[in-house]
């Protein structure tokens, strides 16, 4: 995912996608555990980058937010 892609997403959205992106991380280490060779193997790295992503736009999100409130 490109980062203005998710910068669009809200919250929730985002946090969903977060779980999503977990869950595939997993199901790939168990297939490296295995011993065997993943269908696609940059797709680790790639998911790492959107998960790093992801975590960087809500951190953004969350300060966005803060800084409002403590303006009122």
């Amino acid at each position: 995912m490109k980062i203005a892609e998710i910068r669009q997403m809200g919250i929730d959205d985002l946090k969903g996608k977060l779980a999503e992106l977990e869950m595939e991380m997993i199901k790939q280490y168990g297939v490296i555990a295995k011993g065997t060779i993943p269908k696609s193997p940059s797709l680790v790295r790639n998911t790492k980058r959107t998960i790093a992503k992801i975590f960087m736009v809500l951190e953004e999100k969350k300060k966005q937010q803060t800084e409002v409130t403590q303006k009122t």
